[in-house]
């Protein structure tokens, strides 16, 4: 019945027309009251909320998100975009299909500056969009490759979905920006090769497409552009070589923006920022409530134990690496074209992040950069698709015509996809390269490499979670306890502690709380079983039982 509730109230606020922050912070409240279990009043449940976004503001990359919007909306208004577009198609613009290329590399290099994916589609495909046309290009054509080549915002560091993933995961699964943003350099050059293809592949079926290469002309737009090319040069600089961090890079950018776009340029009056700080402070406010009220959701999630309950239907199907990695980017596709790709990532990915990197041996900042690939697919994949409906109010087209037009393009973002999640050297060679580590990194196939796979020249221990016969931990066989071993590890001493709140300590036998009179919960009745089965497994295998500690023939204890 509350599903139910919840349900009709989504899709009432929906057919209203609500705001998405609105949808996202009644929903979250409405988990919390009609779930999560409470003695406490309502204001005491929804103050859980409160106290959960005041914690966001301890995450100094969260600060940075501000900034990269503010520095992307003063660009777009200044004459950065233009110049930019114009250096591209004096670059590429002699080439089949030429000024398509331009068009996407207009858009690597406006993402560096803005981080953003709707920013960048909104600057580039203003300028680009009726230059296409004119040159002969199907509208169709044009409207996808400017949609898709705009979702290279996404990938192109400092992109903010990076930032919102790094900030959403945590513990094992935590990666540093800097790191997922140098990982994301290749990725994203990949999808825009790929992209460019497809342009020179159009471009070859179009007469007169292309233009005569000048040098004057392309000298002349380096000149012009070449203040908008310090930008990326500042920012990505200053972040890969230690200048500064993630958050100061923000600061940075919009710092910059403004003195190319008021003082270098001169495209901007200084009489029209405060206009366009507000247009920008919009645009924070909603992206900030929707990251704020998502963190809300997370923490309902946590009490109700989702990320167990998920690991535990892993484990139970008995999935290999590939299978999971298939099945996990399905269902994140599927999730990206329903929700916004934001929220998205702030419910799903500190639920996944966890099981792909313990349980299956995954890299952090690979299995990062396949999942915000995922977001960048969500912005196309229809119908909740934030470039969709930004292309549709900026070329001016019906969004059925845009959601049709994306359709070969997002195939070629999808079979990339794939071959990212599968060949993880692309994410991760620019850090070995970096770190002088090996450069090639193999897909854990088998995926039981974090389950208890012994590394090269060891011996393999137990499963995680896994006890011996004598109920030694795998702590006790000389490795680091694994995240779930020390769960499992703290709910022993929670139930040890309250059965002798009870009346009595937990026997030696090993008998659960149930034995003293209470019911098991569902995580005794699991640890029952696998006691059950472990004890099982031990004594179909085990040799004769030694003799008592102490007397003739007795076997010594195991080191």
């Amino acid at each position: 019945m509350n599903g139910l509730i919840l349900i009709f109230t989504i899709v009432a606020l929906a057919l209203m027309g609500s705001r998405l922050f609105v949808v996202v912070g009644i929903a979250t409240a409405m988990c919390f009251l009609l779930w999560v279990d409470s003695t406490g009043t309502t204001l005491d449940q929804l103050g859980r909320m409160v106290t959960k976004m005041e914690s966001l503001t301890t995450k100094n990359v969260f600060l940075s998100i501000p900034f990269f919007i503010a520095a992307g909306t003063i660009m777009t208004k200044g004459g950065i975009a233009h110049r930019l577009t114009d250096l591209a198609r004096a670059m590429v613009g002699w080439m089949p299909g030429g000024l398509a290329v331009a068009s996407i590399l207009a858009c690597i290099v406006f993402a560096a500056i803005s981080g953003s994916s709707p920013v960048t589609l909104v600057a580039v495909g203003a300028v680009m969009f009726p230059a296409l046309v004119d040159s002969g290009y199907p509208k169709r054509f044009s409207i996808g490759i400017l949609t898709s080549a705009g979702s290279l915002g996404c990938m192109i560091p400092p992109a903010i979905s990076m930032l919102i993933y790094a900030i959403s995961v945590q513990g094992s699964a935590s990666v540093v920006p800097a790191d997922l943003f140098f990982a994301g350099l290749v990725p994203a050059l990949f999808i825009a090769g790929l992209l460019a293809l497809y342009a020179i592949w159009v471009g070859l079926k179009i007469p007169g497409s292309r233009q005569p290469f000048s040098a004057p002309a392309l000298w002349s737009a380096i000149k012009g552009a070449a203040w908008a090319l310090t930008l990326p040069v500042i920012v990505l600089g200053g972040i890969y070589g230690g200048v500064f961090t993630p958050t100061e890079a923000g600061a940075v950018a919009f710092a910059a923006a403004v003195v190319i776009s008021t003082l270098v340029h001169r495209d901007v009056p200084f009489k029209k920022l405060p206009s366009i700080m507000v247009e920008a402070s919009t645009l924070m406010g909603s992206l900030i409530l929707i990251v704020i009220l998502a963190f809300g959701l997370n923490d309902f999630l946590a009490e109700m134990e989702a990320p167990e309950v998920i690991r535990g239907w892993v484990e139970a199907a008995d999935m290999p690496a590939w299978q999971f990695m298939l099945f996990t980017n399905v269902i994140l596709i599927v999730l990206g074209a329903l929700m916004d790709s934001i929220s998205a990532t702030l419910v799903f990915a500190p639920i996944l992040a966890p099981v792909a990197i313990n349980h299956y041996g995954i890299d952090p900042i690979h299995f990062g950069i396949v999942f915000v690939v995922n977001m960048e697919i969500g912005y196309l994949a229809p119908p909740v698709a934030t470039n969709l409906f930004v292309a549709a109010a900026i070329f001016r087209q019906p969004f059925v015509e845009v959601a049709k037009a994306v359709m070969p393009t997002l195939g070629i973002i999808c079979a990339a996809l794939v071959v990212l999640i599968y060949v993880p050297t692309i994410s991760l060679a620019p850090l070995a390269l970096r770190d002088g580590g090996e450069v090639y990194s193999e897909f854990p196939w088998d995926g039981k490499a974090a389950a208890g796979e012994a590394p090269e020249g060891g011996e393999a221990g137990p499963a995680d979670g896994a006890t011996t016969p004598g109920g030694d931990t795998p702590a006790d066989l000389g490795r680091p306890l694994t995240i779930e071993e020390m769960m499992k590890k703290a709910k022993e001493k929670a139930a040890a502690d309250e059965a002798a709140a009870l009346g009595g300590a937990v026997p030696a036998g090993g008998d659960t709380p149930a034995d003293l009179g209470r019911p098991l919960t569902i995580e005794e009745m699991m640890k029952k079983a696998k006691e059950k089965v472990a004890a099982d497994e031990a004594a179909g295998a085990a040799a004769p039982t030694p003799a008592p500690a102490g007397e003739p023939g007795a076997a010594p204890a195991p080191p």
